[in-house]
Formats: structure tokens, sequence, C-alpha cells
């Protein structure tokens, strides 16, 4: 029979699991999946379809799968061969390539598409200091799908390179070393060898960037809005800034279309992860690249200098320019807009103060909570734990935009003892927990399951309860890690965009509402001040992160 004490530790473990899950994701989910289908309290499918097919929606939709679409295309082209260079060759310098990679990822898309935006155009800041700027009234090329493609495949190529990294690193050195043996060139084993056993990874890569791309709001937003070329995401947005809640049954039937079109990426993504080839690891293959060692290594630089170095360029002259359109000299040389935006603009102040303390509460309180909840996880059962992990990875995994509606519609009417958190901080706050979540579990339930289980036994033998082997063994070996995903969690929450463009309010802004904001009332300057300063941030937590890599577990960083 089993001891009481374990069935309580176990029913306290699916408790704590259960309840997190549900809190986090199952209930904003249900709320909008209810007032999507059944907004007057009755299942009315027909009205549904109906608001899903009226033409904005159809048009929208179509703008949605073409841009994502071919975004992930290019993002393999961009992704794939610097995935395989830096994973299986000498090529010098490829772990600061394959860092360098990473940042887009790490980024809020809409600084990456300021970046873009301000290094073309005749008023670019880069390229009026250079003498290269287009003559006055030119069109932005940018602008409208191409743009968004191209910056969709920038901003998603890091998918493709830390996914096919992974799968890369798992094939033995003997498959290549005998397809070598028989004569084939590096080229041909790429091509029967490693592409092959790549597959399911490059399927699996291939789907997230294009579930990342149908919920992508930045860069739609910034090169899409002003031209009318509108995604789903930014349709909503439209519509809710004109109409407000009135119109949440719409924009809860279009959520959950971008919510179904997004999900079945993901099990696009589950299945070819399922199904990829099983081989033992090994030593990793490596191929030499003798003579062209440098060229390919020059290549590859190039690019990341195109696609990296120079937009950021762009993005930092034009915070060094006292107006937009004027030319970078010594003379006009100024830092001025730096301290527009952090003394003297109230908005930006505060959106700054706002972005800080909601970052901060978030990492914090998820950080607390991954401890308890990965030890708990660990009770649950594997089949179990992998259904309520992907629970618990529902809120990210679909776009936030998604959730921003979810969040509003459970939180607009008031509740018993705490009213109505709707336009208030609040909200903004929970819609972080239940975002980023994961990204303080995974670190932290990798580092449990790392943990040897005879420390816990030999606690146990000696008479220390669940409570105490936690605090004593199992907390301070996964503190490191808990640490880690706090960091992540507030990299990601400090100027995210999508979920606070619809759920902020006055005295509630953030940085990426600010700066989307000052963009579109043409205050580039500023906006391009605070983009500089929020990469900064980004860079020095990386920095933070990469000094903490020999403390954690491993696939933690996944520069590393």
């Amino acid at each position: 029979m089993i001891p009481v004490r374990f069935r309580l530790g176990a029913f306290g473990a699916w408790a704590t699991v259960l309840a997190a899950v549900c809190l986090l994701s199952l209930l904003p989910m249900g709320r909008l999946l209810l007032a999507a289908l059944a907004p007057g309290g009755e299942l009315d499918v027909t009205a549904f379809l109906q608001r899903l097919t009226t033409p904005a929606a159809l048009k929208a939709t179509w703008h949605t799968l073409d841009t994502a679409f071919f975004g992930a295309v290019l993002a393999i082209a961009i992704g794939a061969p610097i995935s395989v260079a830096v994973t299986m060759t000498d090529l010098p310098g490829r772990r600061a390539i394959g860092f360098l990679l990473l940042l887009p990822m790490m980024i809020a898309p809409q600084v990456t598409a300021l970046s873009w935006l301000h290094l073309f155009g005749p008023s670019s800041a880069l390229l009026n200091a250079l003498g290269i700027a287009p003559p006055p009234g030119t069109p932005n090329p940018i602008i409208g799908r191409e743009g968004i493609i191209l910056l969709y495949g920038v901003q998603h190529a890091p998918i493709l390179f830390v996914t096919l990294r992974v799968g890369l690193a798992r094939i033995p050195r003997d498959f290549v070393e005998a397809a070598r043996a028989a004569g084939s060139g590096p080229l041909r084993v790429l091509a029967t060898i490693v592409l092959p056993l790549m597959r399911p990874y490059l399927i699996g890569a291939a789907a997230l960037a294009f579930v990342s791309g149908i919920g992508n709001f930045g860069i739609p937003a910034l090169l899409g809005l002003q031209v009318n070329y509108l995604t789903l995401p930014t349709l909503i947005y439209r519509q809710m800034a004109s109409f407000g809640p009135n119109v949440l049954p719409q924009m809860a039937g279009l959520s959950v279309l971008i919510g179904i079109l997004a999900l079945f990426g993901i099990a696009v993504q589950a299945f070819a992860s399922g199904h990829s080839a099983r081989y033992s690891g090994g030593i990793l293959a490596r191929f030499p690249l003798g003579r062209w060692r440098w060229p390919l290594a020059t290549l590859a630089w190039s690019a990341i200098v195109l696609l990296l170095v120079v937009p950021a360029l762009a993005l930092l002259t034009t915070a060094l320019v006292p107006s937009f359109g004027v030319r970078l000299t010594l003379d006009t040389l100024t830092f001025s807009n730096f301290g527009e935006v952090l003394t003297r603009q109230a908005a930006t102040i505060r959106a700054f103060r706002n972005s800080t303390l909601l970052s901060a509460a978030a990492a914090i309180f998820l950080a607390l909570g991954a401890i308890p909840f990965a030890l708990a996880m660990e009770r649950v059962g594997e089949r179990s734990g992998r259904w309520l992990q992907s629970a618990l990875e529902l809120p990210y995994a679909v776009p936030g935009i998604v959730l921003a509606i979810a969040c509003i519609l459970l939180f607009l009417r008031p509740l018993p003892l705490i009213g109505s958190l709707y336009a208030t901080a609040w909200i903004i706050l929970i819609a972080y927990l239940m975002r980023f979540a994961v990204f303080a579990a995974k670190p932290v339930a990798t580092a449990v399951r790392q943990i040897p289980r005879e420390l816990d036994e030999a606690a146990a033998a000696c008479g220390a309860g669940t409570r105490r082997r936690m605090w004593t063994i199992s907390a301070p070996l996964a503190i490191p890690a808990a640490v880690a995903g706090a960091l992540l969690v507030f990299m990601g929450a400090f100027n995210e965009l999508t979920v606070s463009a619809l759920l902020w309010s006055g005295g509630n802004e953030t940085l990426g509402v600010v700066l989307f904001s000052l963009e579109e009332a043409g205050l580039a300057t500023h906006a391009a001040a605070i983009a500089v300063i929020t990469i900064l941030a980004v860079v020095l937590i990386l920095v933070v992160l990469d000094r903490l890599s020999s403390r954690l577990p491993t696939g933690v960083l996944p520069w590393r």
C-alpha cells in the first residue's frame, strides 16, 4: 500500500502543476474560445464563420500566410548555411558569428523594423552621411510586402540556426568519415548524409519560423500599416484602436483564426520532431575547409555585417542627428535625443519605468515559482508532464496579440474582490506572467532533471521532509538556472510590443508602445534613441548570461 505521506505529496504536486497551468494558460485560452464561438452565451458557429470571411479578414489572412511562408523560406536560406558552417566546419570566428546571428531573435521585432526602415530612403542619416542617399521623394523600398518578408527572414533566421545546430551536433563523425572514405566529396556528403538526417529538424524549424511570422506584429505594423498592407495582427490592432472593446467578438474570432494557424505550424514541428532519425551521438563531425576557410569566413562576416551591423549603424546615426533627414556631420552630431527620452519626455520616462518594473516583477515572480513548479512536474509522470508542459507553453506559442485579446476578455468585467483589471498595469503584468512562464520554467526543469536522485534519497533517509529537501538540496542547485530564466523573462518582456499594444492605457505605457507611437508621430530620432538603448540593454543581459554559462545546464543558452 502506498504511504499516505507519498500520496499527499503526489496530490500536492498535481494540484500545484494543474493550478499553475490553468491560471497561466488554460483559463485565458478557454475564455477566448468562449467569446469567439459563443459571444452571447450560446454556440453560434455560423456567426463565427461569417466574422472570419469578411473581405478585410480574408485579405489579411492571405497577407499573413504569404509573408509568413516566404519569410520562412528566406530564414532557411540565411540560417541553414550558417548553421552548417558554424557547427560542422573549422570556419574562423564561428562562435562569434553564431552569437551575432542570434541577436535578431533577442531584439524586439519593432526595433529590427525600425533599424531597416531608417537604413533606406532619402532621409536615411547613414546614407546621407556617406553621400549616397537617394533623391528626395524616392519611396522607401523596405515598406510593404517585400520588406516584411525580408525582415521576417532576418528576424527568424536564428530559429533555423538554433534548431539545425542541435541536429547537426548529433551527427556522429563515423557517418561522415565512412562516406569520405568511399570517395564522396564534402558537398555530396552534405547532400546524401547530412541533409536527409536533418530533414525533420529543417521542417520543424521552418514551421516555427512560419508560426513566428503568423503572429509577428512589430514588423508589419511599422512596414505595412502606412501603406494599408494589413496582416491579421495589424488588422486586430487597427480595429481595436478604432472601435475599442465593442468589437471584441470580431477580434476574438480573428484571434482564434491566428491561433489555429499557429497551432497548425506547431503541430507540423512536433510531427517532424517525432519522426527524426534515431542514431547515437559520438564525436562531432567536422569538414576542414582548407583553402576555402578564409574566403568563406569573409562571406559569412559580410552577411553578418550587411544583415545586422549596417542596420544597427543606421539606427545609431538616426539617434545622433537633431531631426530626421539632417545629414550627420561633426557639427550636427548630438546626444540630445538620448537626453530627451531619458530625462525630459514624461511619456518615455514613464515607459522606461513601467517596462523595467513590469519586466522585473514578472521575472522575479516566475523565477520564484519555477523551482517548486519544476519539482512538482517531476512527480506527475512523464506522459502527463509532457501534456502539462505543452499547455504551459500555449500562451507563448500563440501570437501575443491573441493572448492580449484573451486577457481583455478575461479581465474586462469586474471580478470579485479585485474589480476590473482592464486599463491598469496589472493586466500587462499578468499577461507577461502568462506569456513568459515557459522562459523561466524550461531552464529550471532542465537543471532539476540533472540533479542526482541519490542526493534526495539520502536526505529522505535521514528524515528530511519534502519541503526541507527542496530548500536545502534542489533549490540551491537550481538557483543559477532560475536566475538565467529570470534574465530571459526580463529580456523578453522589457521591450515587447505585441502584448502591450492592446493592453496599455494612459500612464501605463511600455517601451515598445512608446517606440511605435513616436515613429508614427514622426519623431523618428527619439524612437531611434529608445531602440538603441533597448539594444544595449539586451546585449548587456546576454553578456551576463554568457558569464553564467559555466553554471548552467547544457542547452539553456543556444549559442553555447
